[in-house]
């Protein structure tokens, strides 16, 4: 479990593409010795197991596979050298929840739509997959690349966020221009409103009445 508030930002250092997975060197200022081979770091939102680690040019670097599953759901399939990620390390019992409860486990790219920079702020719509807009309610919590943010607003087929001046900071947001893709992680409270609302629906309800 991942909480959405990014502690670094990583670049891919390498990719070596395969015919169902790449294999993934990103380099990050975590020391080496405390990242753990087997656990998992959220890169841009997607959950990757480390399966390697060490430093190199001063800076240290861990590895890690994209899977197929994970290339066609995500952003990952597009990374290349110089790509640069949010980072998020696993929760840990007794640490502070500061965004919301993030899985790593993204349910589709949306696309970027707008941006506007004033006050040294960054208001941006986000344009999900139709079928998706269910899950997205104003106030609620999203997980963009990682980043656990507040909706702001929700439009027919698309959703504003606003980025303070710390989260542009800390994050690749300040780096994203319109048109850009973005890993999109539901919050995990919607996705299960949403599951109970179908599963009570009045078509399922009398289906269930005459013993379908």
């Amino acid at each position: 479990m991942f909480t959405g508030i990014v502690s670094d930002i990583g670049e891919v250092m390498s990719v070596e593409p395969g015919v169902s997975l790449h294999h993934l060197r990103i380099g990050c200022s975590y020391p080496a010795h405390t990242i753990t081979i087997g656990g998992s770091i959220a890169c841009n939102g997607v959950c990757l197991t480390v399966i390697g680690r060490g430093e190199a040019d001063g800076r240290s670097w861990f590895e890690a596979d994209a899977a197929a599953e994970t290339l066609e759901r995500t952003t990952a399939r597009h990374w290349q050298a110089g790509t640069k990620l949010n980072l998020e390390r696993p929760l840990r019992m007794g640490d502070e929840l500061g965004g919301h409860l993030v899985t790593g486990h993204v349910d589709t790219v949306a696309r970027i739509v707008g941006i506007a920079d004033f006050d040294g702020l960054r208001h941006i719509d986000v344009e999900p997959p139709g079928e998706f807009m269910r899950f997205i309610a104003e106030k609620g919590s999203v997980a963009l690349d990682g980043t656990s943010l507040t909706v702001n607003a929700v439009e027919a087929d698309f959703f504003s966020v606003l980025l303070i001046p710390h989260t542009l900071k800390a994050t690749i947001w300040r780096y994203v221009d319109v048109g850009a893709e973005s890993n999109l992680e539901v919050d995990l409270m919607a996705r299960y409103v949403a599951r109970l609302a179908e599963s009570l629906s009045p078509a399922r309800a009398e289906m269930r009445a005459n013993g379908a």
